[in-house]
């Protein structure tokens, strides 16, 4: 897979579980104490970044930060139209 596109998609992963550690203890873990979800969320957080790291070390192979920082609003958007 080309690493443009392989960049994409590993960032494309890390967002629905950073958006999945950031929203769902709303709703699942509402009845829980503050401490017991947060921690529960950074647990989740923490595969949103085995993720976003090598994405972004990969990406950097053929984008410049300025992209890569481009890229990760463009795909938040794109997430919310879609979906």
């Amino acid at each position: 897979m080309r690493p443009i596109w392989l960049t994409i998609a590993l960032l494309s992963l890390s967002n629905v579980f950073m958006t999945f550690a950031w929203y769902a203890h709303l709703k699942e873990l509402s009845t829980r104490p503050w401490l017991v979800a947060a921690l529960i969320s950074w647990g989740i957080a923490l595969f949103e970044y085995l993720l976003q790291v090598p994405a972004n070390r990969i990406g950097y192979t053929v984008l410049s930060v300025a992209q890569l920082k481009i890229l990760r609003p463009v795909r938040f958007k794109n997430a919310i139209l879609c979906g």
